[in-house]
């Protein structure tokens, strides 16, 4: 298959991609690719003409500010997989990113336009959920936050407006007194998950005081869930309290089935995630208080 014919252009600055995107007609912006060119080969995606972003250097930045980390659009995931500040600052987006696709794919793949694409079985919407990360929004008109828990919509769909470029997003530094984890079950190494989970808790000791839960290959899109996140609240991780947030996971959530799992056998894969992620969670904690 071959896409159909489009329009190509190819900014150098962010200012002339912005004004791009606002006077083409049907316009993509066009990040590593790794999506969008095979939604266009199958005719899924028919775009009129495409913003090449390559060339737009001042996306691909990667910046340590005072509390967070500034993680540009057009940053590969490769790039910022093996990034010391990263690792240092928010460790489980360098380990979530180890999970996405193969080394080919993250070579040339950015954090943008993964978060842009909206996959509800992609694993960074949901580690910017557990992390409270904000995206950071630029058009011709202006500039806007969006907090991680109002980015996604739905299957495919995000809070971006027409004429509206992800440019950045924005990443809490983690803490001592912080462990997180991400968890997932697939067919084959490389594959979409079937089921995943991301997880950060913040410890005083050995009580959770704050944890934040998502889910990835849930449904519609990335979802946090309250009721688990609920059940280890105030607890100190141990085995009856993990149960706990499995159960009220499972509970909790509505999965669809497809041609390799069933609804029920999904609803029980996502409770395990959660579970196993808790535990992953529990030993870091006690690593890092000994």
């Amino acid at each position: 298959m071959r896409p159909a014919p489009f329009d190509l252009v190819t900014p150098s600055t962010l200012d002339e991609a912005l004004v791009a995107l606002r006077d083409g007609d049907d316009v993509r912006a066009l990040a590593g690719g790794q999506s969008l060119i095979a939604l266009m080969n199958l005719r899924f995606a028919v775009p009129g003409s495409l913003v090449d972003l390559g060339q737009v250097n001042e996306l691909a930045r990667v910046e340590d500010h005072d509390d967070f980390v500034r993680i540009g659009a057009m940053a590969t995931q490769a790039v910022v997989h093996r990034h010391p500040v990263v690792a240092a600052r928010a460790p489980l987006v360098a380990e979530a990113l180890g999970h996405v696709g193969h080394w080919q794919i993250r070579t040339r793949g950015t954090i943008g336009g993964n978060l842009a694409h909206g996959d509800p079985a992609s694993e960074l919407p949901a580690v910017m959920l557990a992390l409270a990360g904000v995206y950071q929004a630029r058009s011709a008109g202006g500039s806007r936050s969006i907090a991680a828990d109002d980015f996604n919509l739905g299957p495919y769909s995000t809070a971006l407006a027409e004429g509206e470029l992800l440019v950045a997003v924005d990443v809490p530094h983690g803490s001592p007194a912080e462990a997180t984890a991400i968890i997932e079950i697939t067919r084959l190494a490389g594959a979409y998950a079937m089921a995943g989970a991301a997880v950060w808790c913040r410890l005083n000791g050995n009580v959770v005081t704050a944890c934040r839960i998502a889910l990835f290959a849930a449904g519609s899109r990335a979802i946090r869930v309250a009721a688990a996140e609920a059940a280890i609240q105030d607890t100190e991780l141990d085995d009856s309290a993990i149960a706990a947030a499995a159960d009220a996971t499972s509970a909790s959530v509505s999965p669809p089935g497809d041609v390799h799992v069933t609804a029920d056998q999904r609803r029980h894969l996502l409770s395990v995630v959660v579970a196993r992620a808790l535990r992953v969670v529990r030993q870091r904690a006690e690593v890092q208080t000994r």
